[in-house]
């Protein structure tokens, strides 16, 4: 099984020189009989891609003659890290199509085809094949040129370093390098409803600049480079960075209206606004039509991946989704300014006009957002509170703090009496933990609730406090169940214990501020 960014598998084969040439024309019969579109051919060898369709893996076959040897190459195209043997497979039967075309045809037949295919033939000033592999040293130069801003290739380096100096920066100021906290991520701007609708707006793009850890840093910024590398050249410098910035605002747009109490950072709304300006240029003519295909099919395979690996919990799709469809449009409305490049009017047009209208509706969506908030959890004029907190000369928020710490030390307390021993040895001590201890401490993290509630705080908070009420209670009545348990010195309860655990457990994750990844 192949790993890696490019995943590939290679054969040697054994060539005389004087049979290279019936050997490409039998070469290019058996890509023939297996369906291979011919990308290049020169009379060193191919390129062939598999034509799988759009949501399968397609794969790139490269045949290098050289002396007395035919280097068999398959390698993946799209973003997999793994081919789980796809590319040995692809080589084998490739090597099997190629014996049958030999014994399929004579030498001298083949050398007809060879003479045949001659027109076709790339000339030898712009045959590729023959240049030389990179050395390690060339691979360490190469790689470092994707943070090298330079022509054709600006705006990708920047955006690199921005992303990787913020993350840098939060990690020396102590955030986990590998998950770092929700207090941490709105710090250093997250996009958070409660935060973001309070007139805090400008998460809205320091959010697309933020990671949750060096893995999704590491994919975001792979993802980035592998759709830059075609993008960036063709839109040019300002267009490349605008359609980055506006489907990044739009994702978190998309995001925060999706979700309420979410933690969301990530560059990948505005990675999958870059990739749906790609998918909306090649469905144009501007780009060549032997590279359209396989360019839709390996775009088409990464979208559609991320799409579905995203219903996991902890991956905020809806910002990939507001990213991708945003940049699809934006994609359509480049076209005009890429077809007429030489009316840079057209071009600066272009880009005024996105930008007010994405900025407006963005604008416009903020305040309705705004005021549905209010309008959902305020309450009655009489006994509104104001939406930020320290805009209330009620509210005192270090008092506040001070009483949820409070509730979470009384919390531990009461989740403190486990194990409970059953024996006759053990069940008086256990008895007195569940009712002097446990059932004790629960009512008074109810006390801590109500004098919370007597304070000026965010409706978002309000709620949040009433839900804590309903899980101190449930877990009264659970803890009084486990009391009769012990006390009878039965088991006839624990099924029911057991449920009222777990769904208590479910109220809790209910109010969690989970943080998600894009």
């Amino acid at each position: 099984m192949a790993f890696g960014f490019t995943p590939k598998h290679t054969e040697e084969l054994r060539v005389s020189p004087l049979e290279a040439q019936p050997f490409l024309a039998a070469a290019v019969e058996a890509a023939k009989t297996q369906g291979l579109n011919l990308m290049f051919m020169s009379e060193t060898g191919f390129i062939v891609h598999t034509d799988n369709g759009f949501f399968k893996s397609n794969f790139e076959i490269k045949l290098l003659i050289k002396g007395e040897t035919a280097t068999l190459t398959s390698s993946s195209l799209g973003s997999e890290m793994f081919d789980f043997g796809k590319n040995k497979k692809n080589v084998v039967a490739f090597i099997l199509a190629l014996d049958d075309a030999k014994q399929q045809f004579t030498a001298e037949e083949l050398q007809q085809k060879f003479e045949a295919l001659q027109p076709e033939l790339a000339p030898e000033e712009d045959d590729f094949l023959k240049l030389p592999p990179s050395t390690a040293k060339e691979d360490f130069v190469d790689f470092f040129k994707f943070f090298m801003p330079r022509q054709g290739f600006f705006i990708t380096p920047i955006l690199i370093w921005l992303n990787v100096g913020g993350f840098v920066l939060m990690t020396i100021n102590g955030a986990s390098i590998l998950n770092p906290s929700s207090e941490i991520l709105l710090q250093w701007g997250a996009n958070f409803r409660p935060a973001t609708l309070n007139g805090q707006w400008w998460r809205l793009l320091s959010n697309c600049f933020l990671h949750i850890g060096i893995v999704h840093l590491l994919f975001n910024m792979f993802a980035l480079v592998y759709v830059a590398i075609f993008l960036e050249p063709m839109l040019g410098r300002s267009r490349f960075l605008v359609a980055y910035l506006l489907t990044g605002i739009v994702a978190s747009i998309t995001s925060l209206s999706w979700h309420e109490l979410t933690i969301s950072a990530g560059a990948s709304g505005a990675i999958f606004g870059l990739y749906g300006v790609l998918l909306a240029l090649l469905c144009t003519s501007l780009v060549e039509q032997k590279a359209r295909k396989a360019l839709l099919i390996s775009m088409g395979i990464f979208v559609a991946y991320n799409l579905i690996y995203g219903l996991k919990g902890d991956i905020d799709n809806a910002a990939h989704i507001g990213g991708l469809l945003s940049g699809f449009v934006i994609g359509f409305a480049f076209v005009p300014s890429l077809k007429r490049t030489q009316e840079p009017a057209i071009k600066y047009f272009s880009i005024g006009f996105l930008a007010l209208v994405v900025l407006v509706c963005s604008g416009v969506t903020y305040d309705q957002l705004k005021t549905n908030e209010v309008q959902i959890v305020m309450p009655p004029p009489a006994l509104a509170k104001a939406d930020n907190p320290s805009d209330d000369p009620d509210f005192d928020q270090v008092a506040y703090d001070k009483l949820m710490t409070d509730f979470h030390s009384v919390e531990s307390l009461a989740l403190n009496i486990f194990p409970i021993d059953t024996t006759a040895a053990g069940r008086e001590k256990s008895l007195s933990d569940i009712k002097d201890v446990g059932i004790y401490y629960w009512k008074r993290g109810i006390e801590i609730l109500d004098e919370l509630d007597k304070q000026g705080i965010h409706p978002l908070f309000a709620k949040r406090n009433k839900v804590l009420r309903h899980y101190c209670e449930e877990n009264i009545k659970t803890y009084e169940l486990m009391y009769k348990a012990v006390e009878e010195g039965t088991h006839e309860y624990d099924n029911e214990i057991n449920a009222r655990i777990k769904q208590t457990g479910e109220l809790l994750n209910t109010i969690k501020r989970p943080h998600q990844k894009r």
